[in-house]
């Protein structure tokens, strides 16, 4: 069972960068696609940002191109969010997400039905 630890969040003031990072065990991690979704106080859910099992192939939310990056060290079991100008509107808590399923990068941005999820880390930019 693949499970999921998140790590990075925090307190940023506006313009600032965090990055998040997402220890992954219990599987090979080379079969999933992994996600980065978030959720803001009131909102539902988003996904933001997804990475393909090599890590050549990546999406992006419009809210986060430009800002954001992800990337993935299989040989580490880790998948990273660098975020940078951040803003208010980032804030949310995030969650390292995955799932196996062919071609999912190219469409994760509007699949909600995933298996795999860590426990979240809070991100709060405000100043």
């Amino acid at each position: 069972q693949l499970q999921l630890v998140e790590s990075g969040g925090g307190l940023v003031q506006p313009g600032g960068s965090l990055r998040l990072s997402c220890a992954a065990s219990g599987g090979t991690l080379n079969d999933y696609t992994f996600v980065w979704v978030r959720q803001a106080p009131g909102k539902e859910r988003e996904v933001v940002s997804c990475i393909g099992n090599s890590g050549s192939i990546t999406n992006y939310a419009d809210s986060v191109k430009g800002r954001f990056t992800i990337s993935r060290d299989n040989a580490k079991n880790t998948v990273y969010l660098q975020m940078n100008r951040l803003i208010a509107g980032d804030t949310g808590v995030y969650y390292c997400v995955a799932e196996v399923l062919p071609r999912l990068v190219y469409y994760c941005l509007t699949h909600m039905e995933y298996r795999f999820w860590g426990q979240g880390t809070q991100v709060t930019v405000s100043s």
